[in-house]
């Protein structure tokens, strides 16, 4: 092998410009790395080619990303072919429904472990791979902070299930079946075959929940190729795709091109407008809310709305809808959605690709045989969106509903309240025979918010009573300060803000409270006198808080949902 020099006067500009070891002899520094470096093969001349770091939520515990191994190949080998240098390495990763008490309270810790080592490491570029909920956005995060040219991409929803000729979806089923369940219409050896059947490949929630949701936004905002969401796990395209993603992010290192020349305030209107047109989930609200603030950039909750009340729903996916995530691919995925309400976006909008959004999406559009799961945005299932945002005393930060997932009869309701005092009251009460609790409640479950949880949990979805069910009762109005999985449906009131745990409003709701919602008008409104609510709230003590560890911090630090749900001091904003 040829001699290469590795003294610190020859080192090369790109070597110069990365980041250290800090020994106090930057020529040292230099020395002892290219010596640890070459265990790898790789020499001083392979460091002077683009480095790409693949970032990968891979674990043995997280099913969700199983078959990462041939997707971070396929990266590797795009890196590789456009004359770039490879280097996966791990960072947290988390797994919704094998994470305790919810995913939501380690978000930011897999954002601040992906930002720290974006910019720890030699990196000139890298590939964020992530799949389950809280993964995807966590990335963004730490990528806009990082703001190194990078690009997302994820592993890609299951294939469909089945049972008994009947399509069933992770999770939507999985709720359906298990309330139909407790309701005593489903038996045990009903729901063990069920249960076999709701999640059979690898790869994240078939329907358009959290998952889905952030990988098509992620288009949207222009950080992933496109069509690229909405592609199958176990499809051999999504391999294809993987090995684009490599070449991509090696041109956009040549390029320069970083994060924030990307996800700009109207790259952000688009990615809320594709949310909006595919029913999305709710969480994606907060998650966009957060990226955004890494970038110095505000996206209140009227900004939601009001996009919202102007953009179709246009793609007919569960739970708002009919189909699954292996339809929607077919129909034409993220880029068909885009070009049916491209009148309403930012098309000049600069993307991963080199192109701008409006060049790659020029040519989708919908196969007449899947044209309802995409409908004209002339004839839509819907004439405004997916999400709705309320306010009044009960939340007078803002508070979110998914209309379109939700039963048409109860929004505009009024209704006695039914109170429970945290997760575990509700736990232990909810189907209490002796509840005194009707149809036409509503119910409200507070301490599960950001703080008061800790870490916001997806337990919005508030079962109906048991002795309800028995009586045929299928959905009530819910309200809370926490979340919902975007796979679920229902009325439900969410992110209600300022959380109990706080001082907001909720906390001082009492069981026989008459509360009214009504959606086509945003309000949500608690009905009691100021002075009685006045005279409640002298009596409140703030729960106590978690004494240690990243949960204290994360109590000490954490935003409300209508400003992220992100740490204080990491926000640009």
């Amino acid at each position: 092998m040829p001699h290469m020099s590795v003294r610190p006067e020859t080192a090369s500009a790109q070597q110069t410009n990365q980041k250290f070891t800090s020994y106090g002899d930057l020529g040292f520094s230099r020395f002892i790395r290219m010596a640890f470096a070459r265990h790898t093969g790789l020499g001083p001349e392979d460091y002077e080619k683009p480095v790409v770091g693949i970032c990968d939520t891979t674990s043995d515990i997280n099913r969700c990303h199983t078959h990462f191994g041939p997707i971070i190949e396929a990266i590797k080998r795009g890196i590789l072919m456009e004359g770039g240098i490879p280097l996966g390495f791990p960072t947290i990763s988390l797994g919704e429904v094998f994470t305790s008490p919810t995913t939501m309270l380690y978000r930011n810790l897999a954002a601040m472990d992906t930002e720290e080592m974006i910019r720890a490491q030699p990196l000139d570029g890298v590939v964020l791979l992530g799949g389950c909920d809280k993964t995807t956005p966590a990335q963004l995060m730490g990528a806009a902070s990082a703001d190194v040219p990078a690009i997302q991409f994820t592993g890609g929803p299951m294939a469909n299930g089945e049972y008994e000729g009947r399509t069933l979806g992770a999770c939507s089923d999985c709720r359906y079946f298990w309330q139909e369940y407790r309701a005593g219409e489903v038996t045990e050896e009903e729901l063990d075959a069920i249960n076999k059947s709701l999640a059979p490949t690898a790869g994240h929630c078939m329907v358009m929940g959290s998952a889905s949701t952030m990988a098509v936004v992620s288009e949207a905002l222009g950080m992933m190729l496109p069509g690229a969401a909405a592609i199958p796990a176990t499809d051999n395209r999504r391999l294809e795709a993987a090995q684009q993603t490599g070449r991509l992010i090696v041109r956009l290192v040549q390029s320069g091109t970083r994060p924030s020349d990307i996800m700009t305030r109207r790259a952000f209107e688009n990615a809320i407008r594709l949310l909006m047109a595919v029913g999305g989930s709710t969480n994606a609200v907060i998650h966009l809310v957060a990226i955004a603030g890494r970038l110095g950039i505000e996206l209140p909750l009227a900004l939601f709305d009001e996009l919202g009340k102007s953009t179709p729903l246009v793609a007919n996916l569960r739970p708002a809808g009919k189909y699954q995530m292996e339809e929607f691919f077919r129909a034409g995925g993220a880029p068909a959605v885009m070009q049916e309400i491209s009148d309403l976006l930012h098309l000049e909008e600069p993307t991963v690709t080199g192109h701008t959004l409006g060049e790659n999406i020029k040519d989708a559009g919908v196969p007449p045989a899947y044209r309802d799961i995409i409908r004209s945005a002339r004839e839509p299932l819907h004439r405004d969106g997916g999400i709705a945002v309320l306010r009044g005393n009960l939340a007078p930060g803002g508070a979110v509903i998914k209309s379109k997932a939700a039963s048409p009869s109860l929004m505009k309701h009024r209704g006695r309240a039914v109170v429970f005092s945290g997760i575990e009251d509700l736990q232990e009460r909810i189907d209490d025979p002796e509840l005194d609790v009707e149809a036409d409640d509503v119910l409200v479950l507070k301490n599960a918010g950001p703080v008061g949880a800790p870490g916001m949990p997806e337990a919005g979805l508030l079962p109906i009573p048991k002795k309800l069910l028995e009586r045929g009762v299928r959905d009530m109005v819910r309200i809370s300060d926490c979340r919902m999985s975007g796979t679920a449906s229902g009325t439900i009131v969410l992110h209600v803000a300022p959380e109990a745990a706080i001082g907001g409003p909720l906390v001082l709701v009492q069981t026989g409270d008459e509360i009214e919602m009504d959606v086509e008008t945003r309000r949500l409104q608690l009905l009691v006198d100021e002075k009685e609510l006045a005279r409640r709230k002298k009596s409140w003590q703030p729960p106590p808080k978690v004494e240690r560890g990243y949960t204290r911090l994360y109590q000490e630090h954490v935003l409300q949902a209508n400003e992220g749900c992100d740490f204080d001091f990491l926000r640009r904003v």
